[in-house]
């Protein structure tokens, strides 16, 4: 894996926890948002930010 290619995966995870973070969620479960993979940061984000656009209207 390429050293720009890591790079842009962990700008990305570290933009997902950001905002995760900014929406209240500190942990899945047990585990730490740090210690999920860029797949499941992006699973949580998405179902957040759906259940949060489907119950304001």
């Amino acid at each position: 894996m390429s050293k720009h290619f890591r790079e842009a995966i962990k700008m990305k995870k570290n933009y997902l926890i950001n905002q995760l973070i900014k929406l209240g969620i500190y942990k899945k479960r047990d585990t730490h948002l740090y210690e999920l993979t860029l797949s499941e940061l992006e699973e949580e984000y998405e179902a957040i930010t759906k259940a949060d656009f489907t119950s304001v209207g």
